[in-house]
């Protein structure tokens, strides 16, 4: 689909003429529109499914749990809670400005832009935009061109329930996403690569919009000697190779304490079997590689870190297939520690002291996600306490995105803002701090002249 700027400002004023309408601003209307969304997700199940298998080999109950069921209880949630969230929120007014009473109104934003990723193509559109339409906002939506059938799923679903002057599906590339990403809309929600996530920061900046960046990073796992082993293993093989690795949240490296190092890589290696038997090409729950690139990406970091592997290292060009991988003896300047891996490979790096490990971990740029797998209290909190990270676990992997009632964002380099629940719901709209003064009484005190009225202010001010 190709389109000029010009086209991008006729979508963007004829949805602003709709916002100013007032009508997204309605409850009901945005529970309406929520409801629309919820049943045309339920008749397109089958299709969204297939789609997700097509693009990136997902099994069925992977696209449920991780995709199309995540959505359909986001949106029951919402449904749920609206009504208490669109509440104005009483605060309390200081002594010397009353009498008044002060408030917090949540004001939609309006014409929003959602740019979503490959990797899970259909949650990571839909979540930001039930957040939009709970906010009371139209929206743009442009789904990955990399995840081609999803795209048309979605592009299906959105022009069949919502008028394009509410919700907008557009389809296009590099060009169209550099014309999008410089449009004049009232806020940005891209997920991505950080790459393209500095340009879509700058190209807001220039106009002052505001922008939320999910991003990523290279997440760590931390296995110390006290871990029950079994369970690490099993946490860290599905949150890593869950989606074949192309997961914002995944473990993008483990560290594991020495003592228990070579029992952690048997029990992982056992799992691995276990959940993929002994040929993951033949599993019909582990997927793909969403294309050539990214597959000759990864392909390149094994070929690179060859000596180092423990376990798989295999690959099909003609199905995009990557084995699962393990690598021992890694380094902190090996290949595979560069940049976040985005893939169903996993550096394995040994370490005897906590503290010089979550050094070398602070060394890296803040990670979306960070992970520690540990029975001592005083190591979960040391882990808590002084490692910066956008969210994580303790005696587990990625769950903490599944959980309504967090927040799920980055920080520094892995992202701006977070939604998920109510979180959603506030980052969609704006804040507006509002204050009503009573007329009855004169404010004789606060006008000039001020001649000796400070003595008389400053027991209520200070």
């Amino acid at each position: 689909m190709n389109f000029t700027a010009d086209d991008v400002q006729s979508m963007i004023q004829g949805q602003r003429n709709f916002y100013f309408s007032g009508e997204t601003k309605s409850v009901e209307f945005r529970k309406s529109m929520l409801k629309r969304l919820y049943d045309a997700i339920l008749e397109h199940e089958d299709a969204i499914t297939l789609a997700l298998q097509k693009d990136l080999g997902k099994s069925s109950f992977e696209s449920y749990a991780t995709e199309i069921g995540f959505v359909l209880s986001s949106i029951s949630y919402m449904l749920k809670s609206i009504d208490d969230w669109v509440k104005p929120e009483k605060v309390k007014t200081p002594i010397h400005l009353q009498p008044a009473k002060s408030f917090i109104v949540r004001e939609p934003y309006g014409v929003v832009l959602i740019i979503g990723p490959f990797n899970y193509p259909f949650q990571l559109v839909m979540e930001p935009l039930i957040g939009a339409i709970i906010g009371g906002n139209c929206a743009i939506i442009k789904p990955s061109e990399m995840a081609e059938n999803t795209c048309h799923v979605i592009r299906d679903i959105i022009e069949k329930i919502f008028p394009p002057h509410y919700i907008r599906v557009v389809e296009g590339e590099r060009e169209e996403v550099s014309t999008l990403i410089h449009a004049p809309f009232d806020y940005i929600f891209f997920t991505g690569s950080v790459t393209v996530g500095k340009i879509i920061m700058k190209a807001a900046a220039e106009r002052l919009t505001p922008i939320t960046l999910e991003l990523g990073g290279k997440s760590p796992v931390i296995v110390d000697q006290t871990a029950k082993l079994e369970h690490a293993a099993e946490r860290i093989v599905w949150g890593k190779f869950l989606n074949t690795g192309q997961t914002c949240v995944a473990p993008d490296y483990l560290l594991v304490h020495t003592s228990v190092k070579e029992t952690l890589i048997e029990r992982m290696i056992h799992v691995i079997k276990k959940f993929y038997s002994g040929n993951p090409l033949n599993s019909l729950d582990y997927g793909r590689m969403i294309n050539e690139r990214h597959f000759n990406r990864i392909t390149a970091m094994i070929e690179r870190e060859s000596s180092q592997i423990i376990y798989g290292g295999q690959f099909e060009r003609t199905e995009l297939y990557i084995a699962p991988t393990l690598l021992a003896n890694v380094h902190w300047d090996s290949p595979s520690m560069e940049d976040e891996i985005f893939g169903p490979v996993l550096p394995i790096i040994e370490y005897d002291n906590l503290g010089e490990a979550m050094h070398q971990i602070r060394r890296k740029p803040k990670p979306l996600a960070a992970y520690m797998f540990t029975e001592n209290e005083r190591a979960a909190n040391y882990f808590i306490e002084n490692l910066p990270f956008g969210g994580g676990c303790i005696n587990d992997t990625i769950s903490h995105v599944g959980n309504i009632h967090l927040p799920f964002g980055g920080v520094g380099a892995s992202g701006v803002n977070a939604y998920h629940g109510k979180a959603s719901f506030e980052l969609f709209t704006h804040a507006k701090s509002m204050m009503q003064r009573n007329t009855k009484i004169q404010m004789k005190l606060a006008f000039p002249p001020y001649k000796n009225k400070l003595k008389l202010i400053k027991p209520f001010i200070r």
